[in-house]
């Protein structure tokens, strides 16, 4: 069995997708189930079995000898949650319980960790664990990320292979429920069926003009060739980055949109809400370096084909991964 927690979710969905199409069995989907309006997610996937997220721990406690590998992907990952106790039972003391049960059974465990540990990206976006402590979070859904990172390399007992990596701004198919949270390029299509323009937040630091915020955006196609190379492969233990290696600004995002539906652009800007202005990272860039380094060698799609396919392929038929 394969298990994949976050199920419901934008990326774990989109993984028991893909691994359903390479020809992979006994799937095993965990999640909060009374989560309904994200239930378009599992269409047409073969699942083994559904457990309950507050179920999933005594389940694989009882039943380890059966797994052969674990994708811990579910989190809560609001960047705007502040609610400490939640994240803390979440992200940090759910990834502790999962890691122990993976070491316990010997059962190799991929789990998703964030950019958003870097913080402002003062102290640059390398992945090189000397570098880990000296990181600032920005929010409480990085610090969690961060907490359970660090906790995670200080285990001198661990599964038998293990790797986490910090995602940048994915977007991509199975991402329609996640509201304010959504990738840009969601929202840029949606706004231009709606409106016919797309309205970019104003930027709010002087060397960057309105529109050139940069984001290191990183489709979920090659997220997954990532999740499923590591689990194939089983080599280089580690913590990595797991972004496109170079950032776009917001505004070539919009008008990548507007090439895709081949309409000239239309962009205004907007006000940035008060409760992210001062949290808001202006700049993301992964150093993919280790991640290379460590053998993987697929690459990363082209920024422009990326929203392409995403817009053509799955915005506008309105169809899922």
């Amino acid at each position: 069995m394969i298990v994949v927690t976050g199920a419901l979710g934008f990326i774990g969905s989109a993984l028991l997708g893909e691994l359903q199409q390479r020809g992979y069995g006994e799937l095993v989907a965990v999640d909060n189930f009374s989560d309904t309006h994200k239930f378009p997610n599992l269409d047409g996937k073969n699942l083994h079995l559904k457990i309950d997220r507050s179920e999933f721990l005594n389940w694989l406690s009882t039943n380890g000898e059966k797994v052969q590998f674990v994708f811990h992907i579910g989190a809560r990952t609001r960047t705007n949650e502040f609610d400490w106790n939640v994240l803390n039972e979440l992200n940090v003391n759910y990834s502790k319980s999962v890691w122990n049960l993976c070491t316990q059974h010997s059962i190799p465990l991929v789990y998703a960790s964030s950019a958003a540990t870097y913080g402002n990206g003062d102290q640059g976006f390398s992945d090189d664990p000397s570098t880990l402590m000296s990181l600032k979070p920005m929010n409480p859904y990085g610090e969690s990320k961060q907490i359970f990172d660090l906790w995670m390399l200080s285990q001198t007992e661990t599964p038998p292979f293990w790797a986490g990596f910090k995602f940048f701004n994915v977007f991509g198919p199975n991402e329609y429920h996640k509201g304010r949270m959504a990738s840009v390029v969601f929202h840029a299509y949606n706004q231009i069926q709606e409106e016919g323009q797309v309205s970019l937040f104003k930027s709010y630091k002087p060397e960057y003009p309105d529109g050139a915020q940069k984001r290191d955006f990183v489709y979920v196609k090659d997220v997954l060739n990532v999740l499923i190379y590591e689990m194939e492969t089983r080599k280089n233990a580690g913590l990595y980055n797991l972004g496109s290696g170079k950032a776009h600004t917001f505004l070539e995002l919009a008008t990548a949109v507007f090439d895709a539906l081949g309409i000239d652009p239309s962009i205004s800007y907007i006000d940035m809400p008060e409760d992210i202005r001062e949290n808001y990272q202006y700049f993301t860039e992964a150093d993919e370096s280790r991640l290379i380094q460590s053998g993987y060698h697929l690459g990363f799609t082209d920024f422009n084909v990326a929203v392409a396919d995403y817009v053509q392929n799955y915005l506008k038929p309105n169809t899922y991964m």
